[in-house]
C-alpha cells in the first residue's frame, strides 16, 4: 500500500497531515557520483545512506515522493519476505537463509531507529504484530515457532486459540503467532521524513522528473529527462512498475497488484469490544491485514486487483470483508479509501544487487514489508561505496520476466484460487471445530447420564410373585 504527498485526504491514516515542499524538477545538465530513480522507501533509503557516506547524490522522481505503494501502506514494520521460510531454504540453503533472515530483522531496526521522536517525528509508533491462521493448525505453529525462536534468532510468542479470540472477538481465527518487536507507524510520515532526512544529508531530490532513457553501459552511465541529461558513476534503478519504456527489463520483472484500504468512521466501543490487540493482525493467507487507528477507527486492507482499479469501488468489498470477521461491528461507515501499485516478483523475494558494474537495482518490494526496503538501501549504498558484498546473498533471485499481460491475468486468476482455496479451508475448519463441540457436548450428557445411572436407587421389581411362593 502506498501514500501521496498532498493533505490527509491522500494519506492512509485518517489523522495524517503531512506538509509537503515545494516541488522542483531538474532543468540543468548534472554530472554526479550517484543517480538513483524512484523517490519511494528503497529510494529514498539509498539516497540517504550515500549522502551520509559522503557521496554526491541526486533522486529523479516522476511525480513526487511517496506518491505510490511506498506512501499508501498500512505501516507494518516486522522481519522476514513474502516467501514462506520453508521455500526460502529450500531455495538457498539453510545457512543463506538464516543471513537473509537476520538482514530482514536488521531493516526493521533500522526503520525503528528512524521512526524515534528526535529523528522522524509523529509516526505514531504501536508495539507487536499477530499473525493469525484461518485453520487450526497447532503442530505446524509449534513447529515455526520453535524454527523462527532457535534457528533465526526472532522473539516470538505462540497464541492458543482461546486467547486469540480473547483479544479478537471471531470464530473466525485460530491460533496465531505474536511477534512483539514488530511494530507499525505512520507510513506517509515516514516516507517523508526519508526524504527530508535525505535532503539534509546533502541529497537532492527532483520531482516531476521522469527518466526519458539511460544508457547503462561505459564508467560513466547516461540518464536523459524531459529537460536535463545526467551523467552518472552508479545508476540505482529503485523504481517499481511505472519506470516506462526507458527502463522496460526491470518493470517487466514485475507483476502489478493494487492493494486497496480504507479507514473506517469512529466505530466507538464496539471496536474495543472487538478488538483489544492494538497491533497490526494479519492472516496467514494474505487476505486481510488491518489495525486500529485514531483509538476507534479500523484501517483494513483486503481485495487486490492486477489493474487499475478505482478505490472508492471497493469500499463494498472492504465493508464485507469487516463484516464477515467481525459481524458484530455492523455495517460500519467506510471514512475514505486508498490504493497502492506494488510490484510483485515471480519468485518472491525482492530484488537487490548489482546488475553491470556501476548499475543497480532495489525493487519488487511487494509484499515484502517496510523491513525489506531499509535493508535494500542498506546494501546498495554499502555495495557502490564501501565494497559490501552482502548484496550477493540475493543473487540466486534474478531478473525473471512476469509474464506481460497473460502474466498478470494469470497472477489474478492464481489469486482467486488461492482465495477460495483459503475460504474453503477455513470453513471446513470451523465446521470440524463445531463437529468436535457437539461431540464433546455428548461425550459430556452420556457421562453424566452414565454417572446417575450408577448412583441411582434400584427400581421396584415389577416382577408379581405368586402366593404359594410367597408364604401366605
Amino acid at each position: 500500500m502506498t501514500s501521496g504527498s498532498g493533505g490527509a485526504a491522500d494519506g492512509p491514516d485518517a489523522a495524517s497531515t503531512v506538509a509537503a515542499p515545494h516541488r522542483v524538477g531538474l532543468t540543468v545538465d548534472l554530472d554526479v557520483e550517484v543517480c538513483v530513480v524512484g523517490a519511494g522507501l528503497a529510494g529514498l533509503t539509498v539516497a540517504l545512506e550515500a549522502a551520509r557516506a559522503g557521496a554526491d547524490v541526486i533522486v529523479l522522481e516522476g511525480r513526487h515522493v511517496g506518491w505510490s505503494a511506498s506512501g499508501h501502506h498500512l505501516g507494518t514494520v516486522m522481519p522476514g519476505f513474502a516467501l514462506p521460510l520453508s521455500d526460502l531454504i529450500a531455495r538457498v540453503g539453510f545457512d543463506d537463509a538464516c543471513e537473509l533472515w537476520s538482514l530482514s530483522r536488521a531493516g526493521s531496526d533500522y526503520v525503528r531507529a528512524h521512526a524515534a521522536e528526535h529523528v522522524i517525528p509523529g509516526l505514531g509508533l504501536s508495539e507487536g504484530a499477530l499473525e493469525v491462521s484461518n485453520v487450526d493448525t497447532g503442530e505446524r505453529l509449534i513447529s515455526r515457532l520453535q524454527m523462527l525462536a532457535e534457528d533465526f534468532a526472532t522473539e516470538v510468542e505462540g497464541w492458543q486459540v482461546d486467547r486469540v479470540r480473547d483479544t479478537l472477538r471471531t470464530g473466525r481465527y485460530f491460533h496465531a503467532i505474536h511477534y512483539p518487536r514488530a511494530f507499525q507507524i505512520d507510513g506517509r510520515r515516514y516516507v517523508h521524513g526519508l526524504a527530508d532526512l535525505a535532503r539534509n544529508a546533502g541529497a537532492r531530490i527532483f520531482e516531476d522528473t521522469p527518466v526519458v532513457s539511460i544508457d547503462p553501459f561505459g564508467i560513466r552511465k547516461r540518464i536523459v529527462t524531459p529537460r536535463a541529461r545526467l551523467r552518472a558513476s552508479h545508476l540505482v534503478l529503485a523504481g517499481n512498475i511505472h519506470l516506462g519504456d526507458a527502463l522496460r527489463r526491470l518493470s517487466d520483472t514485475l507483476v502489478p497488484v493494487w492493494r486497496h484500504a480504507a479507514v473506517t468512521a469512529p466505530l466507538g466501543a464496539g471496536l474495543a469490544e472487538a478488538v483489544t490487540f492494538q497491533g497490526s493482525v494479519i492472516d496467514t493467507d494474505g487476505i486481510d491485514h488491518f489495525r486500529i487507528v485514531g483509538g476507534d477507527r479500523l484501517m483494513w486492507a483486503s481485495p487486490e486487483t492486477t489493474w487499475d482499479a478505482q478505490s472508492e469501488r471497493q469500499t463494498g468489498a472492504i465493508r464485507r470483508r469487516i463484516r464477515t470477521i467481525f459481524p458484530q461491528l455492523g455495517e460500519v461507515e467506510i471514512a475514505k479509501v486508498f490504493s497502492g501499485a506494488i510490484g510483485q516478483t515471480v519468485h518472491g523475494m525482492p530484488q537487490i544487487g548489482r546488475l553491470l558494474p556501476g548499475l543497480w537495482v532495489a525493487s519488487g518490494f511487494g509484499r515484502q514489508g517496510l523491513n525489506t526496503s531499509a535493508m535494500a538501501g542498506q546494501l546498495v549504498a554499502g555495495g557502490m561505496l564501501e565494497g559490501d558484498d552482502r548484496w550477493r546473498l540475493f543473487s540466486p533471485f534474478e531478473l525473471v520476466w512476469a509474464g506481460g499481460n497473460i502474466g498478470r491475468a494469470a497472477g489474478y486468476a492464481i489469486g482467486l484460487a488461492e482465495r477460495a482455496r483459503s475460504t474453503a479451508a477455513g470453513g471446513l475448519a470451523r465446521y470440524r471445530e463445531r463437529s468436535r463441540i457437539r461431540a464433546r457436548a455428548r461425550e459430556i450428557k452420556l457421562a453424566e447420564a452414565s454417572r446417575q445411572g450408577g448412583t441411582r436407587p434400584p427400581r421396584p421389581s415389577m416382577h408379581r410373585v405368586p402366593p404359594n411362593e410367597s408364604g401366605t
